[in-house]
Parts: structure tokens; C-alpha cells; sequence
């Protein structure tokens, strides 16, 4: 599995597109393939001339939220105690 992944990322390798389309129709690819409610894709692209860059895309299925975020650093808790018979 991850090396048909590796192979179907690497064919999009010496396409003559902006990084950010090539992300784009992976990304696409993905979610025809998986059918994700939500997913994000950040690539990284390493070229010639010392420029890097790093794009992000995300899908988000038709009518789907994110779940509410809990903030486990504000939680309070108590320590657990050894349970004791009587």
C-alpha cells in the first residue's frame, strides 16, 4: 500500500503545473479514492534554485462540522485514589 502511494505521488513528479494545481489534483484524487468527510493535504516541494515550498489544501464534505475542540490544558482533575473495599 505505501508503495503504490509513493508511486502514484511520485507520477506527479515531472508534470510541467504550479505546485499548487498538482496539490490540488492530489488531493482530488484522494478523496475520490477515500470519500473523507474532512481531510487536509499539506505538501512540501523541494526544487532547483533553493526555493521551498509548502502548500495546504483541505475537503470538507457538503454539510459536515468540525467536532467542538476541548481544550484538555484547562480541565481540571482530580487524582486518582486507590480503590478501597470498606
Amino acid at each position: 500500500e505505501l508503495k503504490a502511494l509513493k508511486m502514484c505521488m511520485w507520477s506527479y513528479r515531472d508534470q510541467g503545473a504550479f505546485h499548487e494545481a498538482v496539490t490540488n489534483q492530489i488531493l482530488d484524487a484522494l478523496v475520490e479514492l477515500l470519500a473523507p468527510r474532512y481531510m487536509r493535504l499539506t505538501s512540501r516541494w523541494y526544487v532547483r534554485g533553493g526555493i521551498y515550498t509548502t502548500i495546504a489544501a483541505e475537503h470538507r464534505k457538503r454539510g459536515w462540522k468540525a467536532p467542538v475542540p476541548v481544550d484538555l490544558g484547562t480541565q481540571r482533575s482530580e487524582p486518582v485514589r486507590p480503590f478501597s473495599q470498606g
